[in-house]
């Protein structure tokens, strides 16, 4: 079928080859540690990098960019809690010049682009190399040094101390407060993974302050636990609409460990990193799971194909859960099963079969945009061909409020140096869960039912904006006969009643 779409603001036609769900999230993670291009950039640079970015993943289909702004209790954003990252300007509190906000910046372009953003925080991470990586003298880690420990060449916050999980929590209340985010985003580094040979014992003075006694892996999951419920109840005091994801690693919990685990043979969240996903999921803490079955699909120690189906009989609504998808390994390995030179096809067809499953988040998304063995054609022209509206969600603050947002208003058609665009009046946002922030373009022909909004095929577009471009044909009759709808999205991904107009 040929079918109408937009990208760059403009409409064109694509074949449509895949059937692909009307609701899926399409993330992917955009990192800056290790990533050395950022501070080798000017702010123009790195503003139009960005814009490349964000141009590229909206091509490929994705809808959600998650883009980490405090990689080692660093900003890439004006702080007043935190310096600048050294990752974004090459030396840690040095800022950028001439001065800019990353964040504010890339949420803006996001959302304009009708994508979504998820600030992405490691909450304990203080320095990934202590030889590298120079701490300032007036950094909390040096006033208060019992309140870190070092493991691995690395400094951490000890998460058993209350003022460390006070001041995380004050990190992201001070992100949501001065940021339109439309999540709130942290990955699988709690306590640190270990190392070969070098049992990890660094907390021994904190247990000895804090344990009373208790088993000692127990004591470390509460302390997270500790976190983990403070973030959540932070989050719905400040604006109750902004999610709260956790990407996990891969594994809960092995069989031979706990017989409500999975078949696999890896490091588990559970006894290794001392994160129990699973309660925060039970007891309404997080409202999205995306945990990181970054291996081949039949891999012996943990396949990816048998982890996907365990998460998805063990996460229960209302938690989402998203797979975390690594595209080089996707990409390198060919199928067994259908002799494919390639996974992606089944890692999608998976994720799109499994009930529980709501989409999928590609590490890394650089992978994605440099189009690595040609990923981000195949998302383009098979697998995420049609524009998808992310999921819809409710929490518990805002669970039984059933107001939809209110549709636009004014459809028209205009016309400015030769080009024709479709355009509408956005409804007044007030600050609510309700608010209108995105808005989605349906094109009809002829003979195809307005009122029928299920099929994707039908969407030309999902933009934060309240235009986008028709034709550039300066003839008036290049238009005639096209008949459009325009929904509006609010803050939980509902969806408006349409506003038609006829040609």
């Amino acid at each position: 079928m040929i079918i109408m779409a937009v990208a760059c603001g403009s409409i064109f036609k694509i074949n449509a080859e895949t059937t692909a769900p009307k609701r899926e999230f399409r993330g992917a993670w955009l990192h800056i540690i290790g990533q050395s291009q950022w501070a080798k950039m000017g702010t123009n640079q790195a503003k139009a990098y960005i814009q490349q970015q964000l141009d590229r993943l909206q091509q490929a289909g994705c809808n959600a960019v998650i883009f980490q702004v405090r990689p080692t209790a660093d900003a890439a954003y004006i702080s007043s809690l935190e310096p600048w990252s050294s990752y974004l300007t090459g030396r840690r509190g040095k800022a950028p010049n001439p001065l800019w906000d990353p964040m504010e910046f890339t949420i803006e372009e996001a959302h304009n682009r009708g994508m979504e953003f998820h600030a992405w925080l490691n909450p304990y991470r203080v320095s990934a190399s202590l030889a590298n990586d120079n701490i300032p003298e007036d950094h909390d880690s040096k006033k208060h040094p019992e309140r870190y420990f070092k493991y691995d060449g690395k400094l951490f916050f000890d998460p058993a101390y209350q003022e460390n999980r006070d001041f995380i929590c004050d990190v992201v209340e001070d992100i949501m407060t001065r940021y339109d985010v439309d999540a709130i985003h942290i990955d699988d580094y709690f306590y640190p993974y270990p190392k070969a040979g070098n049992p990890f014992n660094a907390d021994a003075a904190s247990y000895a302050k804090f344990g009373n006694g208790m088993n000692k892996g127990d004591w470390r999951r509460h302390n997270v636990d500790l976190l983990i419920e403070q973030l959540h109840d932070v989050m719905r005091e400040t604006k109750p609409w902004v999610r709260f994801g956790v990407s996990p690693f891969g594994i809960w919990r092995n069989k031979k460990s706990d017989p409500r685990g999975s078949n696999s043979n890896g490091l588990e969240n559970y006894d290794d990193l001392y994160a129990d996903v699973l309660l925060w999921s039970d007891k309404g803490w997080i409202d999205y799971l995306a945990p990181q079955l970054y291996w081949n699909l039949d891999l012996q120690v943990a396949p990816s194909r048998h982890l996907a189906e365990w998460w998805d009989k063990n996460v229960k609504a209302p938690t989402q859960l998203y797979i975390g998808q690594d595209t080089k390994r996707t990409m390198d390995v060919p199928d067994a099963r259908t002799k494919a030179k390639n996974e992606l096809a089944s890692k999608i067809e998976l994720s799109r079969k499994l009930k529980n499953v709501g989409g999928n988040v590609w590490w890394h998304g650089y992978w994605v945009t440099d189009n690595y063995k040609g990923v981000r054609d195949s998302l383009q022209n098979h697998f995420q061909s049609t524009i998808a509206l992310p999921p819809s969600w409710e929490n518990l603050a805002t669970k039984g409020q059933n107001q939809l947002p209110k549709s636009p208003k004014n459809l028209r058609l205009e016309r400015y140096d030769g080009k024709t665009f479709l355009e509408w009046d956005a409804p007044v946002i007030d600050g609510r869960e309700d608010d209108p922030v995105r808005f989605v373009v349906y094109s009809f022909l002829p003979d195809e039912n307005m009122s029928d909004l299920t099929d994707p095929e039908t969407i030309v577009a999902m933009t934060g904006l309240t235009r986008i471009k028709i034709s550039d044909d300066e003839d008036p009759a290049s238009v005639e006969g096209l008949r459009f709808a325009v929904t509006s999205l609010d803050r939980l991904n509902r969806e408006s009643k349409p506003t038609t107009l006829r040609r």
